[in-house]
C-alpha cells in the first residue's frame, strides 16, 4: 500500500513511518522542513510543503492509498485541527479516501475514562488548547464524508512496541493505567491500512491497570 503521513517527523509519526516501511508498505512523509528527515530508506518519499497550503497538500496525497495523520502542536493548539483540515479538502479534490487520524483520549465520549488530574489539571488547564484542538479536529475528520478511524490513545510513555494493549473500551468496560507506549500507538495506527474494522470508529488506545 502507499502511504502518506503528515506528522511524519513527530515523536508517534517517526514510529508511524517505521513500522509502515518495515511491513512492506511505500511511504510518503509530507513535511515543513525536509532536513528533519534524516535517514534515506528504500519505499520512502519525503515532501516539502505546508499543510496549511491546500496547494501543496493536494498534489502529495495524489496516488495514494491512504493517509495518516500525526499532526501535534505540543500545547499550543491549532496545527491539528487547521491542518487535518486541509487535508480533508485535498482529499476530496484528488479521490483519496482512506484517512487515519491520531487523537487523544478525553475527546468525546471518552471524556469519562479519564481520571481528576487528567480533567481537571492537564485538559481543563495545563492542556487546554491542545484538547479543544482535538476536538475540532475530530469533528471536521467526523463531517469529512471519508472513510476515517479516528485513534483516541492514552498519555504517551516510552517503551517498546507489545501489540497488547486495550483497544476500544469505554469507562465501564476496563480499568486502564491511562498510559500507552509510542510504539503501540503507531502499531494500532499502521495495522489500520489493512484492517477496516474500526471503520468510522473512535477507538480509545491504553494499557491495563497493574
Amino acid at each position: 500500500m502507499k502511504i502518506i503521513v503528515f506528522g511524519g517527523t513527530g515523536s508517534i509519526g517517526r514510529l508511524v513511518v517505521e513500522q509502515a516501511l518495515e511491513r512492506g508498505h511505500e511511504v510518503t512523509v509530507f513535511t515543513r522542513n525536509t532536513a528533519s528527515v534524516v535517514e534515506e530508506q528504500k519505499r520512502l518519499t519525503v515532501v516539502e510543503g505546508s499543510v496549511f497550503e491546500i496547494g501543496d497538500v493536494a498534489p502529495a496525497i495524489e496516488g495514494h492509498d491512504a493517509v495518516v495523520v500525526t499532526l501535534g502542536n505540543g500545547s499550543k493548539g491549532a496545527v491539528r485541527s487547521k491542518g487535518t483540515a486541509t487535508i480533508v479538502a485535498a482529499m476530496r479534490q484528488v479521490g483519496v479516501r482512506r484517512l487515519i487520524v491520531q487523537s487523544t483520549l478525553g475527546v468525546g465520549d471518552s471524556w469519562e475514562n479519564l481520571d481528576f488530574v487528567w480533567k481537571r489539571v492537564m485538559f481543563g488547564f495545563l492542556l487546554r488548547r491542545a484538547y479543544v484542538d482535538h476536538v475540532e479536529q475530530e469533528r471536521v475528520t467526523r463531517d469529512s464524508g471519508l472513510d476515517w478511524t479516528i485513534a483516541r490513545p492514552a498519555a504517551f510513555v516510552d517503551g517498546p512496541r507489545t501489540g497488547r494493549y486495550l483497544l476500544g473500551f469505554g469507562p465501564r468496560d476496563a480499568k486502564t493505567s491511562l498510559k500507552i507506549a509510542r510504539a503501540d500507538v503507531a502499531d494500532f495506527v499502521v495495522s489500520q491500512l489493512t484492517d477496516n474494522a474500526w471503520l468510522g470508529q473512535t477507538p480509545a488506545l491504553a494499557y491495563e491497570a497493574r
